[in-house]
């Protein structure tokens, strides 16, 4: 388990997106990170979350900042949930849970009392050099962007 902290250089991620690219975390020195780890593709909350990231995307660009979704599901697997609901931003495809375990999120769940691993949501905003600027635990997946921008304004 990760104790990745704010403050703390977010760790390296080497994956492949959608398309079968392979995406680096320092490819985006420069810029801010929106890091959001959702637990799988086409699921009620993830879409909820996902499509708002979708509608303020331009916005958060003029911000400065890009929106790198992850979770465990194949490249497959994003590509439909990409072409589905038109995301505009890289969704990394995490089969060998290397990010999750990582950063951290990759956790015992629990629902109707059977206990399972899964993803935790989580979003990490990763300032241009590297380090982690917020660590969003209780994610609000219909204003995941506005949670973002009012923890900017507060800092």
């Amino acid at each position: 388990m990760s104790t990745l902290e704010v403050g703390s250089k977010a760790p390296e991620i080497i994956a492949k997106n959608q398309k079968g690219e392979t995406i680096k975390l320092s490819d985006f020195l420069g810029k801010k990170v929106i890091l959001y780890f959702y637990p799988k593709d086409n699921t009620p909350g993830c879409t909820t979350e996902a499509c708002n990231f979708r509608d303020n995307y331009q916005f958060l660009l003029g911000k400065g900042f890009e929106v790198i979704g992850v979770s465990v599901d194949s490249e497959q697997s994003h590509q439909k949930f990409i072409a589905k609901y038109e995301l505009p931003f890289n969704l990394l495809a995490d089969e060998d849970k290397k990010i999750v375990n990582d950063y951290g999120v990759w956790v015992e769940k629990n629902m109707y009392g059977k206990k399972y691993m899964g993803t935790a949501r989580t979003t990490f905003v990763i300032d241009e050099k590297g380090y982690i600027q917020h660590i969003i635990r209780k994610v609000d997946n219909k204003n995941a962007s506005q949670q973002i921008l009012d923890l900017m304004e507060a800092k």
